[in-house]
């Protein structure tokens, strides 16, 4: 079969590490292959929230077997996508690094809200088209994701640190099911999902989904034990739980339907779903086909048509903040023409990845005043702090995290970046930005004819030309743009001004 019309997911959890290949069949997308192994990185945090070796050892043999599989499949028909262990973890970048190299893929690490985004857009395309207002739970190994959504949109989304790796680590730490134990985890649990009582409320959804999972893992248990297909009822609970306390642990447990890798996580996943039963009083939870992999397939193929979320949330947040939009599109214009000059088509950087960044820098551009709102004096800063610290939907911690550094960096001094001078794509985006924020500081569109812009990567040097009387037509321009000369200078790049 030929790659080109498949695409894969990897969902790099903090139990499992799972692979689903689909291929797009009429509108629908139809498995071709699902690869799940057991990795538990959950358990090798340590107190002090490093991977173990261990944990990444077994991560990185895992992703060296998926990246085999997916040899010869473009950067477009993949996505992998890391959540609350790497999102915890402080020595992520060294997982992540070998990681990238072995799996021959970018890896992203997401945010909570955008792991719930994706479950629920998983689970709503697996579903019978309805407009039932569902409630969406999907109980992790470190971290559970509730969603309320109609159809294929979510509505609510949140992200609480609770799953079933780290609660049985953390109140079943010798592998014994104890009534006390299972009191503990689930008055934990609830302490932890207390608010979900009030966005949650039984009287927002009309009927309840799991994902993946725990949802999973009990929902087979139960079918394989007699009861209705799929249902996990407040009855069913208690019957599993008595199960568990009568076995006492992992070893001593036989039941059908219950893998031999879930049996450690299971007490610690049970008492979870304990809690959100009781707290949003679910009567019955049915398990839903969908999950993360599929949310992050479906996502991936809307992004190759003009349904990219990251698009709509950049709208969104630019409004909510107040920003001129005909001024951001003005700035848009200007960078992205700039761009195009120093990113040549004739260069080494591929037609893809040229318009990934012409996009990423349009995001830029939109964002750049946001912090204006705030304040009107170090507004790039204040932008900057908002992009590090908000959830933006469809978006990954780094991709907010180079933007954060686009509108800190399109003003000011360039040695407060966080971003190395060595990324030759962030410092070209980096400077189209700020020439284009200097051309338009009159608010009006910049006079372009004549102006030239050619980069040297390897040189490190960008060279703009002026057409001969540019500067006496437009003398505070090009006062900014000697002032910009000088700031350059300061970096190890080096910003050449001349005129015809």
């Amino acid at each position: 079969m030929q790659t080109k019309s498949l695409y894969a997911a990897i969902d790099l959890g903090s139990n499992s590490f799972r692979l689903e290949i689909g291929q797009m069949d009429a509108g629908q997308l139809r498995r071709v292959e699902y690869i799940k192994e057991t990795v538990r990185q959950g358990n090798g945090l340590d107190v002090e929230r490093h991977l173990t070796e261990e944990a990444m050892v077994r991560g990185w043999e895992c992703l060296a077997r998926f990246g085999e599989r997916i040899a010869g499949f473009c950067p477009s028909q993949v996505r992998a996508v890391a959540t609350q262990t790497l999102r915890e973890a402080r020595n992520r970048d060294v997982f992540l690094s070998k990681a990238k190299r072995l799996l021959g893929f970018p890896i992203e690490v997401i945010a909570g809200k955008e792991e719930a985004r994706l479950i629920y857009l998983g689970v709503s395309h697996l579903l019978p088209q309805s407009d039932e207002h569902r409630l969406v739970v999907d109980i992790g190994g470190r971290s559970t994701e509730m969603i309320l959504g109609q159809r294929e949109k979510a509505n609510t989304l949140e992200s609480y640190r609770v799953g079933s790796v780290a609660w049985s680590m953390k109140f079943f730490p010798d592998g014994i099911w104890t009534p006390a134990c299972f009191k503990s985890a689930e008055i934990a649990a609830k302490a932890v999902l207390d608010e979900a009582q009030i966005l949650f409320n039984r009287n927002h959804w009309d009927k309840c989904y799991g994902s993946s999972g725990t949802v999973g893992a009990v929902a087979d248990v139960l079918t394989a034990s007699g009861w209705p297909e799929g249902l996990i009822t407040r009855e069913g609970l208690a019957w599993l739980k008595d199960r568990l306390l009568k076995a006492q642990k992992p070893d001593n447990l036989r039941l059908e339907g219950v893998k031999e890798d879930r049996k450690p996580v299971i007490g610690g996943g049970l008492a979870v779903l304990q809690a959100v039963f009781d707290l949003l009083h679910i009567d019955e939870m049915q398990a839903a086909q969908g999950a993360l992999r599929h949310g992050a397939l479906y996502d991936l193929i809307d992004r190759e048509s003009t349904q990219d979320v990251r698009s709509s949330m950049v709208d969104w947040l630019a409004q909510r903040f107040g920003t001129d939009k005909l001024q951001a599109e003005r700035v848009s214009r200007t960078a992205q023409s700039l761009l195009q000059s120093l990113i040549p088509e004739s260069g080494s950087t591929s037609a893809q990845d040229r318009q990934r960044y012409l996009q990423k820098l349009h995001w830029a551009c939109q964002l750049h005043e946001t912090g204006m709102r705030i304040s009107h004096s170090d507004y790039h800063k204040h932008g900057a702090y908002i992009l590090d610290n908000t959830d933006l939907p469809g978006f990954t911690l780094d991709e907010l995290h180079r933007l954060s550094q686009l509108v800190l960096g399109h003003r000011g001094k360039l040695r407060k970046l966080e971003i190395e001078m060595d990324d030759a794509s962030f410092v070209q985006q980096l400077m189209a930005l700020r020439l284009a924020v200097i051309l338009c500081h009159a608010r009006r569109d910049p006079d372009l004819s004549g102006l030239t812009i050619h980069c040297d990567a390897l040189e490190r040097t960008a060279r703009l030309t002026l057409r001969s009387d540019w500067a006496e037509v437009w003398p505070q321009s090009a006062h900014l743009l000697r002032e910009e000369k000088t700031a350059w200078q300061k970096t190890e790049w080096a910003l050449e001004v001349h005129q015809d």
